[in-house]
C-alpha cells in the first residue's frame, strides 16, 4: 500500500460526535449565497431574493371605490334614514374602472361609480348602490348614512412607492409575484440555485422503470435525494446509478465535481472490499474528507468532504439513514449556498391577542403574522382588505374562524395553517410606528442573522402590544403637550426607551400652489389652508404619533380632508404630488423625495420603547444596530440621537 493510500485508510471511519463532524464540515466551506441572477417575473417561483426591493409605486395608485355605488360627501347624507332620505343630484360621468373623473362632487350631488374606480375630487365617501334609490324627476335618494373614508381603498393604504416591498432571502411564491406584478416589476435579483449532482453507486442497482435482474435492487436513494435538492432549493442534476467500475465511476465523479456546485453519492461508504468511492473524494480536492463516520443512528457511514472548495457528500445506502444524514446535516448548509434559511419552520399553535369578528354563516380564513410572548406563540391578524397584495408578504399563515361564530374572542387558541414550509417566526418581534430608517436597521439586523417583523400598528398600538408582552420593540414618537417632551412620558414602569433619531416634520405642500405662496412658517401656512374650503388636506391614521401632532395643530377643527387617514408618510406626501390633496404633515426625506415644497414644523424624536427587563437576547443586538446606523440614517435625512 502506498503512503497515500495508508492516509486514507487512516481516516476510514474514525467516527465523529455529530456536533465535531457537522463542525468539520462547515469549517471547511464558505457559507453564504453562491451569487445573484435576474430572473424574469414568470420564472420566480421558488427562488430567493438576493436584494430587498422598494415599491416603485403606491398600491394602489389612486384612492378606489370598493363597492358598486355613488360617490358622496359625508355631510351630505349625515341624517339619511329608510323614512328620511336625503335626495342628490346626480352629476353628468359615470366613473368605471379605468375611467378618470372628471367632475368635482360638491355639496348636495353624487357620481355614480363602480367597484374600482377612481374616487372623483370633493368626494370623501361612497355609499352602497342598495342604499339608494333613483326617481327620474327627483335625483338620488339615499336611505343610510356612511362615515367620512367608508367604502374607500385609499392610495398607497397597502404600499406606498418607496416602501420596503421584499425583503432579500424572501423565498418567492404565487403571494410575492402576485406583489411584484401588482407594483409593475418584470423582474428580481435571486440567488443562483446551487446545481448538485446525484450520483448513485453500487453493482445492484438498477433504474426504476426497467425489470430486475437476479440480486439486484431498484435506486432509490437517487430520485430520492434529487427530489429532497428541489425541495431545499437547488438544481438536482442526474447521473444516475453507476457500477463498482473505478475508471467509470472515477470519470462520472470527477465529471460531477467539474460541472456542479456540490456532488451527493450514496452507497460506497462502509468499510467493505467492493467499496471505492470515499477513496476517489478524497483526490479531488483540499482539505478532502473531513469527516468519515458519525455517530448517529441511522447514518454512521455517512462520509463528509470538501474538495476545492465544494462540498461532497457519500451518503449510507440504506434509503433511510441516507435521508436522515441528508436532512439532519447535509439540506443546512445547501440551503445556505442557495441563499435559504437552515431549516424550514412547522406549523404552530397561537394565541390570538385581540377580538377577530367574523360574519356568522361563514366560514373565515384569516391571515395572520407570527410572534412571541412568555407564553409561546401570537398571531396578529393581517388586515389590510381584499385588494391588498402585501398582507400576504407579512402573512405566516391563517387561522380559520368557524361558520357559527360571529368572532374569535381575543386571548383564543388558534392552529396557524402555515402558508409553506420556509415560514419561521423572525428572532425579533417590532410592533409600533413606521419609519424607512427602522428598514435599515432591520437590514443590518439579518446581516448579522437576525429576522425581524416589523408590524405597523401606530405608536400607540406598539406601546399596548408591549405592555402585554406581545413584540420585543415598539417603535414610537408621541409628543406629551403638557411637558413638551417626546415618548419618556408615555412609558410605563416596567418599559425603557432606546434612543433612536431625529425626524423633522413639516407641513408640506406643492411648490407651484399660489395659495402658499409667501408662506414662510407653519403657522401662515395652515392659516391659509384653514381658510380655503377647497384646500383639501391628507390626515394620518388614528394612533400614528404624526396625528397626534396633527390633532394638536388643528385644536379640533376638521378641515376638508380630515378623515383621508393613509398610514404613512410617503402615503401622505403621493397624495399631494399627485394632486389628491393640497396640504398634509410629513417628514422632510418623504417630501424632498417628491420634490415637494416643505415647511418645517417641528423636530420629533423617534425612539423605541423596550421591556426593562427583556427576555430576548436580540434587542441588545438591536440596540447595537441602532447605534452603528449613524451613516445609513444621515443618508436618509434623519439625525441619530446618540451622535453615532
Amino acid at each position: 500500500m502506498n503512503p497515500s493510500a495508508a492516509v486514507v485508510q487512516d481516516q476510514f471511519l474514525k467516527v465523529l460526535s455529530r456536533e465535531e463532524a457537522v463542525a468539520r464540515f462547515r469549517a471547511a466551506l464558505r457559507l453564504q449565497p453562491l451569487g445573484a441572477e435576474t430572473v424574469g417575473l414568470d420564472r420566480l417561483a421558488g427562488r430567493t431574493l438576493a436584494a430587498t426591493l422598494a415599491a416603485p409605486v403606491d398600491a394602489p395608485p389612486f384612492d378606489r371605490s370598493v363597492v358598486d355605488g355613488f360617490a358622496i360627501r359625508a355631510a351630505d347624507i349625515a341624517g339619511a334614514s329608510e323614512t328620511g332620505p336625503v335626495w342628490l343630484a346626480l352629476n353628468g360621468e359615470t366613473i368605471a374602472c379605468g375611467t378618470e373623473p372628471r367632475l368635482v362632487v360638491s355639496a348636495g350631488h353624487a357620481t355614480p361609480i363602480a367597484t374600482g374606480g377612481p374616487i372623483p375630487r370633493g368626494a370623501d365617501a361612497v355609499v352602497m348602490i342598495e342604499h339608494t334609490r333613483f326617481e327620474a324627476d327627483a335625483g338620488l335618494a339615499v336611505t343610510r348614512p356612511v362615515g367620512p373614508g367608508q367604502n374607500i381603498a385609499f392610495a398607497g393604504s397597502d404600499i406606498a412607492r418607496g416602501e420596503t416591498l421584499l425583503r432579500r432571502g424572501t423565498v418567492i411564491g404565487a403571494r410575492e409575484i402576485g406583489m411584484l406584478a401588482a407594483v409593475g416589476a418584470d423582474n428580481a435579483s435571486v440567488w443562483r440555485k446551487p446545481r448538485v449532482a446525484v450520483i448513485s453507486t453500487g453493482d445492484e442497482l438498477v433504474p426504476p422503470g426497467t425489470p430486475l435482474r437476479p440480486a439486484a435492487i431498484y435506486d432509490s436513494n437517487g430520485p430520492i435525494v434529487a427530489a429532497a435538492l428541489e425541495e431545499n432549493g437547488c438544481v438536482a442534476v442526474r447521473f444516475g446509478a453507476i457500477p463498482d467500475d473505478a475508471a467509470l465511476l472515477e470519470a462520472t465523479i470527477r465529471e460531477a465535481h467539474a460541472a456542479c456546485d456540490a456532488v451527493i453519492l450514496s452507497g460506497g461508504t462502509s468499510k467493505g472490499a467492493g467499496d471505492l468511492t470515499y477513496r476517489m473524494v478524497e483526490t479531488l480536492g483540499e482539505p478532502g474528507i473531513v469527516a468519515h463516520g458519525v455517530a448517529l443512528k441511522p447514518g454512521k457511514p455517512l462520509c463528509l468532504a470538501v474538495c476545492d472548495g465544494k462540498p461532497v457528500v457519500i451518503l449510507p445506502g440504506f434509503p433511510t439513514s441516507a435521508m436522515f444524514t441528508f436532512h439532519d446535516i447535509v439540506a443546512p448548509v445547501l440551503r445556505i449556498l442557495a441563499g435559504l434559511a437552515e431549516r424550514p419552520e412547522v406549523t404552530v399553535d397561537a394565541r390570538v391577542p385581540v377580538r377577530i369578528p367574523s360574519d356568522l354563516g361563514r366560514t373565515e380564513f384569516v391571515m395572520v403574522a407570527l410572534s412571541r410572548d412568555p407564553d409561546g406563540a401570537v398571531a396578529f391578524p393581517i388586515g389590510k382588505g381584499s385588494g391588498a397584495v402585501t398582507a400576504f408578504s407579512q402573512a405566516d399563515g391563517f387561522l380559520t374562524i368557524d361558520a357559527l361564530a360571529e368572532a374569535l374572542p381575543a386571548g383564543s387558541a388558534a392552529s396557524v395553517t402555515l402558508f409553506a414550509p420556509h415560514v419561521a417566526m423572525p428572532t425579533l418581534s417590532i410592533a409600533g410606528s413606521h419609519c424607512v430608517g427602522l428598514d435599515a436597521v432591520i437590514s443590518a439586523l439579518a446581516d448579522r442573522g437576525v429576522t425581524a417583523r416589523s408590524l405597523a400598528l401606530g405608536s400607540l398600538g406598539g406601546l399596548a402590544a408591549l405592555k402585554r408582552g406581545e413584540c420585543d420593540i415598539a417603535p414610537i414618537h408621541l409628543l406629551d403637550p403638557a411637558s413638551g417632551l417626546y415618548n419618556t412620558p408615555f412609558l410605563s414602569a416596567t418599559m425603557r426607551l432606546v434612543p433612536g433619531w431625529r425626524r423633522m416634520q413639516g407641513l408640506v405642500h406643492r411648490p407651484g400652489d399660489s395659495r402658499f405662496a409667501g408662506a414662510t412658517s407653519p403657522a401662515e401656512a395652515l392659516a391659509v389652508a384653514l381658510a380655503d374650503s377647497d384646500c383639501l388636506m391628507v390626515n394620518r391614521n388614528q394612533g400614528a404619533g404624526t396625528r397626534v401632532l396633527i390633532d394638536g395643530l388643528l385644536g379640533g377643527q376638521q378641515p376638508p380632508g380630515y378623515w383621508n387617514q393613509p398610514r404613512s408618510h410617503n402615503a401622505v406626501v403621493a397624495a399631494i404630488a399627485q394632486e389628491r390633496a393640497d396640504w398634509g404633515i410629513a417628514i422632510a426625506p418623504a417630501a424632498a423625495a417628491l420634490n415637494l415644497a416643505f415647511i418645517p414644523l417641528a423636530e420629533e424624536h423617534y425612539d423605541f420603547a423596550v421591556a426593562r427587563e427583556a427576555q430576548n437576547p436580540a434587542v441588545v443586538l438591536f440596540e447595537a444596530a441602532v447605534g452603528e446606523a449613524g451613516d445609513a440614517l444621515r443618508a436618509l435625512g434623519f439625525t441619530p440621537a446618540t451622535g453615532n
